[in-house]
């Protein structure tokens, strides 16, 4: 079984998971762009029992940006790490930028892309969604 490992800009939250890595998902929403203080979130969903937080438990703090969806992130660096929902307890969604070494998936859509920053032009040919990917 293939492991990948990841953390924080500090590197006090660290994780691993284990098996293959869905494709990256990018987000243009607001709440996105908020979180993260850039154009979009580059996203990779997760089965919660395949996600191991291996050090940081302590450092990890949630802010809840809507009714149901937690934006976890470290108390420490600010790092958003994972976002997870009430309604989907079985996944949590992984900063892509967060996992090290190469990846062997790509991105495979972009999501809200009518609420996008009106400065950021996309220049690839993803599918492209104007609310939430069906």
């Amino acid at each position: 079984m293939r492991h990948h490992t990841g953390s924080c800009l500090c590197q006090g939250i660290r994780f691993q998971i284990d098996g293959p890595l869905e494709p990256v998902q990018v987000c243009h929403c607001q709440q996105c762009r908020k979180a993260q203080g850039t154009p979009l979130a580059t996203n990779i969903p997760v089965a919660t029992s395949a996600f191991r937080l291996l050090a940081g438990s302590e450092l990890l703090a949630e802010f809840e940006s809507s009714p149901g969806k937690k934006r976890c992130f470290c108390r420490t660096c600010g790092s958003p790490v994972i976002s997870r929902r009430d309604d989907r307890p079985d996944v949590v969604r992984v900063r892509a930028g967060l996992i090290d070494g190469p990846l062997e998936v790509r991105p495979v859509s972009h999501a809200y892309t009518d609420s996008r920053a009106n400065w950021w032009d996309i220049q690839d040919d993803l599918p492209r969604y104007p609310g939430a990917r069906p």
